[in-house]
């Protein structure tokens, strides 16, 4: 690379005596976080390695690199002004519901299509083990995990991973219309930002022709994060037994639609061969 290229212009390598890397950004500097970023970003989809192993990865690498005191002070800090998260973690509600609660309902309601959708699949709904929050950082992730399937259904994403883009966005869009904080919505948004990273690159690196399908899911994500209430504070408890329209309107989800990505979806994941075969003529 020529040193006087216009594109290189304003680099100066600093000296160091270390024997490592070492980086102003504590991220760069954790070669856990590294290996996670390099293979999560760079690998295809396969089933010796499910997308769902890889959040399980991430998570405690991220732990390792916060600052947990700081964060508690940042929500202190944010609920002097702003009542309505004050209210929301003041209550700090958290359900203990099973799947089996769900059996009753009507199909076509959204704890009816949840249960559907688990039992088809073979799903769990512990992705946050259940345990009494001794935190307001622990209660925050207590509800993302227990809401987040019920995003899913609400903003129309399907159960897969191009479906996971509609919350992914819809949270992105929505924390820092709700929190002041830029700190605090920082540290809030890490794992979405990780987490839906991965599935824009591996599908530009190696399934090129689901790009359109995945430029078409952050578009409405962040469509229903721009101009919806606060979804991430709703106690999706209240609404189980009502269909998605119905649900949507006492929740003030705006601009949610339905979008089929299953076929995209499989194919991301490693579950259809890529590229799909021709239909015979």
């Amino acid at each position: 690379m020529a040193e006087d290229a216009y594109l290189y212009r304003g680099v100066n390598q600093l000296p160091t005596m270390s024997s490592v890397l070492v980086s102003s950004s504590k991220y760069l500097n954790s070669p856990k976080l590294r290996d996670w970023v390099a293979r999560s970003q760079l690998k295809k989809g396969g089933l010796d390695f499910p997308g769902p192993a890889e959040m399980y990865e991430l998570l405690p690498i991220l732990d390792e690199l916060r600052d947990f005191d700081r964060i508690e002070a940042l929500f202190h800090e944010e609920r002097r002004t702003n009542p309505r998260l004050d209210q929301w973690i003041g209550e700090s509600f958290v359900s203990n519901y099973k799947l089996e609660d769900m059996a009753g309902l009507p199909r076509e309601s959204v704890g009816g299509i949840l249960y559907a959708a688990c039992t088809a699949g073979n799903y769990g709904l512990q992705i946050v083990p259940w345990t009494q929050p001794k935190t307001q950082w622990q209660f925050f992730n207590m509800r993302a995990g227990q809401t987040h399937d019920f995003e899913h259904i609400l903003c129309g994403g399907g159960f897969n991973y191009l479906g996971e883009l509609l919350p992914y966005w819809m949270r992105l869009a929505s924390i820092h219309r709700f929190i002041e904080n830029e700190e605090l919505v920082g540290e809030i948004n890490v794992l979405s930002i990780f987490g839906m990273t991965r599935i824009l690159t591996r599908s530009v690196l190696h399934y090129p022709a689901i790009w359109p399908k995945v430029i078409e899911c952050i578009e409405h994500g962040l469509a229903i994060g721009r101009q919806s209430g606060p979804i991430w504070m709703a106690k999706m408890e209240d609404i189980w037994h009502l269909s998605v329209p119905e649900a949507r309107a006492a929740l003030d989800i705006v601009g949610a639609a339905d979008i089929e990505s299953e076929t995209e979806g499989l194919i991301y994941e490693g579950k259809l061969p890529y590229p799909l075969p021709k239909a015979a003529e």
